[in-house]
């Protein structure tokens, strides 16, 4: 609708996780190094927690393209609300290992098999599951149960667990410290700075096609950075409809006017702080107010002498 009005071949903000916009921070850059180092190592074991909204599964889709250009096996799970039988079933199916059996014995034989016949030819099978915050108990204890497949000296399957804070809450629980400490790396996502937050907007807009022409001006940025306090998805959501306000009243570029009007729209404002308290050391330093109430102290003492 605004692509023309704003000179773009696509739209920019789109909340898909799609990771050709993954914007590359130090925290990201860190936790993408330590997906591809934890399965070159074979370490077994990767957690990466964020809060919501900053970009855990658009950092999973960038890992996974670098998976499938190394030619190895995944699965990707991405409904974590499975019992059981579920999760054998969509991990077995997604990884294509055949297996007719419902048997959990015989599909655990299938798997061990078919990771050797892997690990012989040189190759990972790598297992993600995303919103791991939802998994049961009873699955996360399934999930710890894979570690054992493993040679001699390595695991033959390589286990992350991404989910939101909730996720690092729940392995504090007594009944899953074995499984909290066969995590051998963890990872984080975080929000970004004010400064991330400009350079996020412009890789968007320059990916979708922005000839260089500013689109925001920087006082409608600062505003996008406070009223998301950096989280991407939030970031698209103001983005998206500032740039679709800003074509219908046919204006441009984007001001931090357009911005207050979006957030007003989405309840996105952030709340004033309060006025700082009056401490009693500012009143000591004001005479006329310390006259005053010592003047007040004084009536108020009179009239409970005259009662």
């Amino acid at each position: 609708m605004y692509k023309k009005f704003f000179g773009l071949r696509e739209n920019p903000f789109n909340v898909n996780p799609d990771p050709r916009y993954l914007f590359v921070t130090p925290h990201t850059e860190e936790a993408l190094s330590c997906l591809t180092y934890g399965v070159q190592s074979r370490k077994g074991f990767i957690l990466l927690t964020g809060e919501v909204g900053t970009g855990k599964t658009t950092l999973i889709n960038k890992f996974l393209e670098w998976l499938h250009r190394e030619s190895l096996p995944t699965a990707f799970i991405f409904n974590s609300r499975l019992n059981e039988d579920q999760f054998f079933e969509f991990m077995m199916t997604d990884f294509g290992i055949p297996c007719d059996t419902r048997s959990k014995s015989q599909i655990l034989l299938r798997l061990n098999q078919w990771l050797l016949e892997r690990y012989r030819a040189g190759e990972t099978g790598v297992l993600i599951i995303d919103e791991a915050q939802n998994l049961s108990p009873a699955v996360l204890e399934e999930i710890r149960l894979l570690t054992n497949l493993e040679t001699y000296t390595e695991k033959l399957l390589q286990i992350v667990l991404a989910g939101q804070p909730e996720l690092d809450h729940k392995l504090r629980q007594p009944e899953l410290r074995q499984l909290r400490q066969r995590i051998t790396l963890r990872s984080k996502t975080y929000p970004l700075t004010s400064e991330e937050t400009s350079g996020y907007i412009t890789s968007r807009l320059r990916i979708a096609g922005s000839d260089g022409q500013p689109i925001f001006t920087p006082e409608a940025i600062d505003l996008i950075h406070r009223h998301s306090r950096g989280i991407p998805r939030v970031i698209n959501v103001l983005c998206e409809h500032s740039l679709i306000n800003a074509f219908a009243d046919q204006r441009k570029p984007i001001t931090a006017e357009i911005v207050q009007t979006v957030a007003e729209d989405f309840d996105m404002l952030v709340a004033e702080a309060p006025p700082p308290q009056t401490s009693l050391n500012s009143i000591a330093e004001n005479p006329r107010l310390v006259e005053a109430l010592e003047g007040l102290a004084t009536l108020m003492d009179r009239l409970r002498r005259n009662e």
